[in-house]
């Protein structure tokens, strides 16, 4: 049996603590590799490339060890390269295959400097234009612990972000350039992605680690939506909830649950980084909210469907047979209840008819 479900509703705290969260030295190691390879990919990578060389503008730390989520036994790092020679996301998804290929070649050749107590394996890329370079870091040290990067080139659509809403047209260009491929460029928007979940509180963090612990064990499912579909789920139910600092770990995590088991009437987005002020913005926002349910926007990337595509019922079998489990089930036994979260935010179609 699953560890999880042998806790009751009191003992999930304490479930996510000793089992979930990484120990402080594993964060050092992951803190140190990624510190690393950003080195790398800025000072070494293209030092010998045929000029024109490219100029590495920032490299954004995304993924899980970027938003603090990251779970005990493994932790991933999407490492986002904005190189100069992208002026527009056309470039990029003309030459990242090109890009890709030179940073493996480099990171082969210079594998031994990386330290000798870490063990580098790269992924052969599936695609002959791959969007992603992918490999794995294991220290030496923690054997059973290890860290996932992927490397993806990117055009700096944000330049140098200060935070707040992007200008418009950065969407407006991305949504031009999307042609009907929603998310090809969600890379560019990394920076906002990880924002949107490192600054919430820790509580919410441990309730995204035991979506994704959840979530890991469900290994035989093919097509199951997104993690990050899961995780945006979460922050939701929270916000719905008041966006305490201090919640009932059992309820939230059954909110979560629920909001799967509902997937059929889910539309929920955020305008935290883009809203309906915009016109063009207003008419493609309209069109994505009109889409069949699941919708579930990515906050960072208005082309982005997270809820689109994939096996929600399957996973939805998953949710209702874990909500009958031990660990919502309470000492007089009575089962843990859902918060009471809408299904869908409120958005205004034209001729002021509020869709509900």
């Amino acid at each position: 049996m699953d560890p999880l479900y042998k806790c009751g509703p009191k003992e999930l705290d304490t479930f996510i603590f000793q089992n979930l969260q990484p120990n402080e030295e594993f964060n050092e190691q992951v803190r140190k590799a990624i510190n690393i390879i950003c080195e790398f990919l800025k000072s070494t990578c293209f030092r010998d490339f045929t000029p024109p060389r490219p100029k590495v503008l920032k490299v954004v730390k995304g993924g899980s060890s970027g938003k603090g989520t990251a779970l005990k036994g493994g932790s991933d790092a999407d490492l986002v390269l904005f190189l100069n020679i992208f002026n527009g996301y056309e470039d990029q998804e003309r030459d990242r295959g090109f890009i890709i290929q030179e940073i493996e070649k480099r990171l082969k050749e210079c594998r031994e400097r990386i330290r000798s107590d870490i063990e580098v394996r790269i992924e052969k890329p599936k695609w002959d234009n791959p969007r992603v370079l992918s490999f794995q870091l294991r220290s030496g040290d923690f054997t059973e612990e290890y860290i996932d990067f992927d490397v993806l080139p990117a055009f700096d659509a944000l330049g140098h972000y200060r935070g707040g809403k992007p200008d418009p047209q950065v969407y407006i260009g991305l949504i031009n350039s999307s042609r009907g491929q929603g998310g090809q460029f969600s890379p560019c928007f990394t920076e906002l992605q990880r924002d949107f979940i490192r600054e919430r509180p820790t509580k919410l963090k441990s309730l995204i680690r035991l979506v994704k612990y959840w979530y890991k064990q469900l290994s035989e499912l093919r097509s199951k939506p997104p993690k990050y579909a899961l995780e945006l789920l979460a922050v939701y139910a929270w916000e719905q909830d008041g966006e305490k600092t201090y919640f009932d770990m059992a309820e939230g995590f059954r909110t979560v649950l629920w909001l799967i088991q509902q997937y059929r009437d889910l539309c929920i987005f955020w305008t935290k980084y883009y809203d309906f002020q915009n016109e063009t913005l207003k008419k493609y926002l309209h069109t994505q909210l009109r889409k069949t349910r699941p919708v579930i926007l990515d906050p960072a990337d208005p082309t982005g469907n997270v809820g689109e595509g994939k096996r929600w019922d399957l996973l939805a079998e998953k949710a209702a047979k874990c909500a009958t489990q031990k660990c919502f089930r309470k000492p007089d036994g009575s089962m843990v209840q859902p918060w009471n979260v809408p299904l869908q935010v409120p958005w205004e179609e034209p001729y002021s008819c509020t869709i509900l």
